[in-house]
């Protein structure tokens, strides 16, 4: 059987190290490590000692992002320090996951961006998850006071609602860092969708921050606009190309319904909106037999572009 070498370039958090990896189905497994402290104080008590770690003979599996579409997984042992003095015993927390929970920080805010013309049930059944699951990370990250970075350079945001569920008036509204479009940043994150939600998303940046923004990237409401234009002093507004398109789409299944709605079963009557004559393209009827119906066919095209066919 020949065989090939494959590489990859794998953008592992911060401090990471990759040890192996392992495939396993349609996932991908990734052995790290990281750095632990040389010192440790004790969440009970609080007495802080030189750190003197054991190890548990299991090893953790973390849900990261997906590699070329599959799932892929941050595996490593978790590490213990027990206390001297009341003798508890921690586990010094990966710095790449929250306590309880086996996923990354960076696939929470991959969850967030799926939402995105979504749902919950839908991200769900496309990543594999609970729609438990999503819930709970939209959750957690509205409960977060994330905490920018008043260094960060910051020059195109955009601003989302996320629907959560169907048929409910469930909404989230999200800000993120688009200044480097192969790696966005979740900035913030707000319940509703309304002037408040964003204005409380902004409010998360510095009055320099805010000046620095060249773009901001919205949808075609009447919400997130009027803010950044207020708030965003030299920014200009870029409609998200997502809604534009999806505009447009709804305005050609609108003309599509009116102007063959005698495929849905009934027939309109009148001048067909924005198709002009010569785009209709009625064929000459042929001669014989078959022009009974070739010409069935043409009276019908005339009736729906609204005029005469000539005998």
């Amino acid at each position: 059987m020949a065989q090939i070498e494959v590489k990859v370039k794998l953008d592992l958090p911060a401090g990471v190290e990759l040890l192996g990896y392992e495939r396993s189905g349609d996932g991908h497994g990734f052995e790290v490590k990281f750095p632990l402290p040389d010192f440790c104080r004790c969440e009970l008590c609080g007495h802080e000692e030189a750190a003197s770690y054991e190890s548990k003979n299991t090893v953790y599996v973390v849900r990261d992002l997906d590699l070329w579409g599959q799932p892929s997984f941050l595996i490593f042992q978790p590490s213990f320090h027990r206390c001297s003095r009341c003798g508890h015993r921690q586990e010094h927390l990966a710095p790449f996951k929250r306590k309880k929970v086996m996923y990354t920080y960076r696939f929470e805010e991959y969850v967030l961006r799926m939402l995105i013309g979504s749902n919950e049930e839908e991200v769900a059944q496309r990543l594999g998850i609970s729609a438990e699951t999503v819930a709970l990370i939209v959750e957690k990250q509205l409960k977060d006071d994330k905490q920018i970075d008043p260094e960060r350079v910051i020059k195109h945001v955009g601003f989302d609602e996320l629907s959560l569920k169907k048929r409910h008036k469930l909404y989230v509204t999200l800000m993120t860092d688009l200044t480097d479009p192969d790696s966005p940043k979740v900035l913030a994150v707000a319940r509703g969708r309304d002037t408040a939600a964003a204005k409380q998303c902004l409010g998360k940046l510095s009055r320099e921050q805010r000046a620095a923004v060249e773009t901001h990237r919205v949808d075609m409401g009447k919400v997130y606009g009027p803010v950044c234009n207020d708030l965003l002093p030299n920014s200009r507004l870029i409609v998200d190309r997502f809604h534009v398109a999806k505009q447009f789409n709804d305005g050609v299944d609108d003309l599509r319904k009116k102007n063959h709605a005698e495929v849905q079963g009934h027939l309109v009557e009148g001048r067909a909106e924005a198709v002009p004559l010569a785009d209709v393209g009625v064929p000459a009827g042929p001669e014989g037999p078959e022009a009974r119906g070739a010409g069935g066919v043409g009276r019908l095209v005339c009736r729906v572009a609204g005029v005469e066919r000539p005998a």
